[in-house]
């Protein structure tokens, strides 16, 4: 993708460097000198984490930026540089985080993508959700692919571990169609395990027993959308948030639905929430098959589900994996820790064929 107002000039490998068929050099001309600062990054820290990151040397002239290194590595770093110049160029911010996206897009092979059939240029232009209070824009090849998948499916699944930002992008693809009027109601829910989903005997009206455990849905929320307009979509029932218990005998139609946590469910339960789906509607199903926190012995029905609707068409699921962890980069390491020892322990199942104590993630 070429990219307005940037020039590219490749220039064959220099000479008197082990392996040098495989170095060359990039220079690359921004026509808009009030946008490089942006582009570089105060100190010019976005070029010293692309440096970092791709194993290149970055060195900006004015409105020029020399890349030298590995042939791949070069590809990457102008795919990167175009990218966030055009994102500049639309008048959006670039944060670090959208540097981080950058950089882990441009090194994911377009092969390995959790979709497919999604077109090349993905890895320039990510795919993002606007509303008026936020954008947001996928960090990682399994956002992108998570993104796309819920323009293209009534029904998703976003499987994999915490931090990948499953549930938040989910909050704000509801938020968006809510706002572009493509749904008229925006359905969160959730099951209340930690309380058996037996909240009668809890003090306080409904709303007080349920929020702890809806708080997440609640705080991507809010970031999505004006808070006036939360409340008084919440007084109207434009917005539900409610425990999974509450989805029983209703049709829900020309609603976007999110089911968080879904690994918590029954069998029993997720085929009710999954046959609850109405005309006009989506369903967005989250979880992490190795956080289940039913009683021993008991299936999950998001595994369940997996299971049964694997083949069923109108039906995408999108894995995310330690890689596309976008808090700290130590939780990503922290991630992959337990689940490296979680396959090492049941490797040494019981003779009951059951898993080992401990097993599964915190």
């Amino acid at each position: 993708m070429k990219v307005p107002g940037a020039k590219t000039t490749s220039v064959p490998a220099f000479p008197a460097v082990a392996h040098a068929s495989d170095l060359t050099h990039v220079v690359l001309a921004f026509d808009d000198n009030r946008l490089v600062g942006d582009l570089y990054g105060q100190f010019d820290q976005n070029l010293a984490e692309i440096e970092r990151r791709l194993g290149v040397a970055a060195i900006a002239r004015g409105n020029q930026v020399t890349i030298k290194g590995p042939h791949l590595a070069c590809e990457q770093a102008r795919q990167v540089l175009e990218g966030l110049y055009d994102r500049l160029q639309k008048g959006e911010d670039v944060h670090p985080g959208d540097v981080d996206g950058a950089i882990r897009i441009a090194e994911t092979d377009t092969a390995q993508l959790p979709l497919p059939t999604l077109e090349s240029k993905a890895r320039f232009a990510p795919a993002q959700i606007s509303t008026r209070r936020k954008t947001v824009v996928a960090r990682t090849a399994a956002q992108d692919a998570y993104i796309r998948a819920m323009d293209r499916a009534d029904l998703v699944f976003g499987i994999g571990p915490a931090g990948t930002g499953k549930t938040y992008l989910a909050v704000a693809y509801a938020a968006a169609l809510i706002e572009r009027g493509d749904a008229s109601r925006l359905i969160l829910s959730r099951p209340a395990v930690e309380a058996g989903e037996r909240l009668g005997f809890l003090p306080g009206d409904m709303k007080e027993k349920v929020d702890p455990y809806l708080r997440p849905l609640y705080d991507a929320l809010y970031d999505m959308m004006p808070a006036e307009k939360v409340e008084r979509g919440l007084q109207s029932g434009m917005i539900e948030v409610a425990p999974l218990a509450f989805m029983r005998g209703r049709t829900l139609a020309n609603a976007v639905v999110l089911l968080d946590e879904a690994q918590n469910t029954t069998t029993m339960q997720m085929k009710m929430f999954l046959t609850r789906l109405g005309e006009n509607s989506k369903m967005i199903v989250t979880g992490d098959p190795t956080q289940v926190d039913l009683p021993p012995g008991q299936k999950s029905g998001l595994v369940d589900s997996l299971e049964v609707l694997h083949d069923v068409q109108g039906i995408i699921r999108v894995n995310f994996t330690d890689k596309d962890v976008v808090r700290h980069e130590l939780v990503a390491r922290i991630v992959k820790a337990y689940d490296d020892t979680s396959r090492e322990r049941l490797a040494g199942r019981n003779d009951g064929g059951q898993p080992l104590a401990g097993t599964g993630r915190p």
